[in-house]
C-alpha cells in the first residue's frame, strides 16, 4: 500500500469508531440512517473535518465530482464481512459516489437490476471506485461474506479492508 494511503489509514484509526453496526463505522458531514434508508435534519453532523474536505475538495478538483462532496462514511470490514448489495439510496445522495479502498483489496460484485449477467471486480488497495450514471442506478454492488477471494485462479486472502464513501446530500428527510 502506498505511503499515503498508510498514513491516511493511520490518520482515520486514530479517530473514534461507531460499533453500532455489524462493522465499525464513522461518519463526516451527514449520519445516514441504514434501517431508515434516509438523511434527516437531525442527521448533520456539520461540516467535513480538514482531512476529509481535503480528499473531497480533490476528488472535485480533478473534476469527478461536479460538487465538493459533503459526507463521507469510513467504513471497517474485517475478512468475512460483506457488504449487501444495494444501490445507495436514490432520494438521498447525489448522481455521483467514489470509494476510496485502503488496506486490504477485495472483490465486488455488481448485479444488474435487469436482466444483464452480473459482473465482479477487484478493489485493490489505495484504489478509487466511481459509480455514476448507469453503474450508479441501475447496478447493486455489494461484496460476498467470504475470507478470501479467487483472483486469477489464485486464492487471496482477505485482509482488514477500509473504504471511505463520498457522496453530496441531496435530499434530507424531516
Amino acid at each position: 500500500m502506498p505511503r499515503k494511503a498508510r498514513e491516511l489509514l493511520a490518520q482515520i484509526d486514530a479517530l473514534p469508531w461507531r460499533d453500532d453496526l455489524r462493522r465499525r463505522v464513522q461518519h463526516y458531514g451527514c449520519r445516514y440512517n441504514y434501517k431508515a434508508r434516509r438523511v434527516t435534519r437531525d442527521s448533520y453532523l456539520g461540516p467535513l473535518p480538514e482531512w476529509p474536505a481535503t480528499l473531497a475538495g480533490g476528488l472535485s478538483a480533478d473534476g469527478i465530482f461536479e460538487a465538493v462532496p459533503d459526507q463521507v462514511i469510513v467504513d471497517e470490514y474485517l475478512p468475512g464481512q460483506e457488504i449487501a448489495a444495494h444501490v445507495d439510496c436514490e432520494p438521498c445522495f447525489g448522481d455521483m459516489i467514489a470509494s476510496l479502498s485502503l488496506g486490504s483489496g477485495c472483490t465486488m460484485d455488481f448485479t444488474p437490476l435487469s436482466l444483464q449477467p452480473a459482473l465482479a471486480h477487484r478493489l485493490e488497495p489505495a484504489s478509487l471506485l466511481v459509480l455514476e450514471g448507469v453503474s450508479r442506478f441501475d447496478w447493486k454492488h455489494g461484496i460476498a461474506a467470504r475470507r478470501s477471494d479467487e483472483v486469477a485462479g489464485t486464492t487471496v486472502p482477505r485482509g482488514r479492508r477500509v473504504s471511505l464513501t463520498f457522496r453530496n446530500v441531496i435530499r434530507i428527510a424531516d
